[in-house]
């Protein structure tokens, strides 16, 4: 046998051993209310659907939607929008905003309880030449101790996840099962540049009242780590996504464009003037934010959130999650649980990128006329898009900066989400019954739009859920997790599966 079948013959097991009479019985009083012949139906058709739901994945993964480099728009929409009419979505609409478009619809299965569920069709940029496998190919790859992945650009951020829940629908249709809830869908295209206009189809008044009969939206996860283990977030960090351009036009001093090196011993430099200013925005360790009043509304850390930090220190390898990054150290050398409060507390100010001049093969002695900083700034509660920028305008102004243009691309604000929701305490519940032991975590580090839903006036109750496994968001060689060879890990089919029971779980 290959390593190949064997972990294949080992996701299978995996995946029965989820589906199987086991768990019915052991709940069998409360399955029976929700129509336990009807969920056992759903989830055995799951493994006969495999290939065709790797095939869907992989005919996404060949159309990338990229906002920031308008690339299939409308196409990318109007994909999405099939998508959701193959797995059962009713008045799919294309919705338009002042940037891309979104999608919007809805499942009425007659049920009590209604849930949104939140997607994104973009997906980042990418450079070919960096990945091992054609970033646009979806191919199936080995990778040592996890299994077959499929490889390619949105593949787990958030192809993959999503296609897994579209199957899961897919699922409940081939064996003529209505669903336990019905369903909002709401889709944006813009991600990935801080979604600048998802407010607008919010605010569109058939979305928002839609929305606002639901218990809470989440968004579909591949939520294992490597081991197997899976946290619940309540929150997320806001986002702030700018440029920062210094230019010899609007400095009145360098150059208008583009002159001889040789000139710099006579000419001012609008990249030095960059530098200069993008030194002011940290402290002298070159990390900690020095943008005056910059925390003075960042809420500290609960007791709750404290205990929640140490219990996952204390349950997760230092060493496998450096292994994962990349890293050697933490910054300042701080120990594992110092810097995992760190990491849920702080915001920051990162630099994406650099762009002045030339950049090519060789030197070209040039003293360019202009020079770009790429920043993202991450936000906690309860810290805002408007009051942050306005503190970061007029640090640049204080330090005599003022003349560099500030263009803000996208960002919204942080979100909280109480632990006692309704949305929540399914989503433990459904892990536990599946025998995982979710660890509660105070928010993610990375952002999403979830202030839309938790913000008034909807004011609801935002997460992400889902097993399997899938990493290299924004990286090269992105990849979500298809046949496991770990049987604590799910590939593709128990993930479907594990959205099967969290919509039962919801009814």
């Amino acid at each position: 046998m290959s390593k190949t079948d064997a972990a294949t013959q080992a996701g299978r097991r995996a995946f029965l051993q989820l589906a199987g009479a086991g768990l019915v019985l052991a709940h069998a009083p409360r399955l029976a209310r929700a129509g336990a012949g009807d969920r056992a139906a759903v989830l055995a058709a799951i493994p006969g659907m495999h290939q065709a739901n790797v095939r869907r994945l992989q005919e996404w993964i060949a159309l990338p939607s990229i906002a920031a480099e308008n690339r299939n728009y409308p196409q990318g929409a109007e994909h999405m929008a099939q998508l959701a009419r193959d797995a059962g979505f009713t008045d799919v609409e294309i919705i338009p905003t002042s940037g891309k478009p979104g999608v919007f619809g809805r499942i009425d299965a007659g049920a009590r309880s209604t849930v949104g569920v939140y997607f994104m069709y973009d997906v980042k940029q990418f450079v070919p030449e960096e990945w091992s496998s054609p970033p646009l190919e979806g191919r199936l790859v080995e990778r040592p101790g996890l299994g077959t992945v499929c490889m390619g650009r949105g593949a787990v951020n958030q192809k993959g996840p999503e296609n897994a829940f579209l199957s899961a629908l897919l699922a409940f249709r081939s064996t003529g099962r209505a669903l336990p809830v019905n369903l909002v869908l709401v889709c944006e295209g813009e991600e990935e540049i801080g979604s600048p206009h998802f407010h607008e189809i919010i605010a569109t008044p058939r979305v928002q009242a839609a929305l606002s009969k639901c218990v809470g939206v989440f968004m579909p996860e591949a939520g294992q780590d490597r081991d197997g283990g899976v946290q619940v977030s309540l929150g997320a960090k806001g986002v702030i996504e700018l440029e920062l351009v210094a230019s010899g036009e609007r400095w009145g001093r360098g150059p208008m464009h583009d002159i001889h090196s040789s000139l710099e011993a006579q000419v001012d430099s609008p990249t030095w003037h960059l530098v200069q200013a993008l030194h002011t925005l940290v402290a002298g360790d070159g990390h900690t934010p020095a943008v005056e009043g910059f925390f003075e509304k960042a809420r500290p850390l609960t007791p709750a959130q404290e205990a929640m930090i140490r219990q996952h220190a204390t349950q997760t390898l230092e060493s496998t999650v450096q292994q994962t990054l990349g890293v050697k150290h933490w910054v300042h050398d701080v120990d594992w649980l110092e810097s995992l409060r760190l990491l849920e507390s702080q915001p920051t100010i990162n630099i994406e990128g650099l762009v002045a001049g030339y950049t090519g093969p060789g030197g070209k002695t040039v003293l360019p006329h202009r020079a770009v900083a790429k920043i993202d700034i991450r936000l906690v509660p309860d810290m805002t898009v408007e009051d942050t920028l306005a503190k970061l305008r007029a640090h640049l102004a204080q330090h005599g900066f003022g003349d560099l243009e500030v263009n803000m691309s996208g960002g919204y604000n942080p979100t909280q989400t109480d632990p006692a929701s309704r949305l929540i305490r399914t989503q433990l519940s459904t892990y536990r019954k599946l025998g995982l032991d979710p660890q509660l975590w105070p928010r993610s580090a990375g952002s999403w739009p979830g202030y839309v839903f938790t913000d008034a006036p909807l004011q609801l109750a935002a997460g992400h859920f889902g097993l399997g496994n899938g990493t290299g968001a924004h990286a090269p060689d992105e990849y979500y997790l298809i046949e496991s060879a770990n049987t604590k890990v799910q590939g593709l089919d128990g993930a479907i599966a594990s959205f099967v029971e969290y919509l039962y779980a919801l009814a």
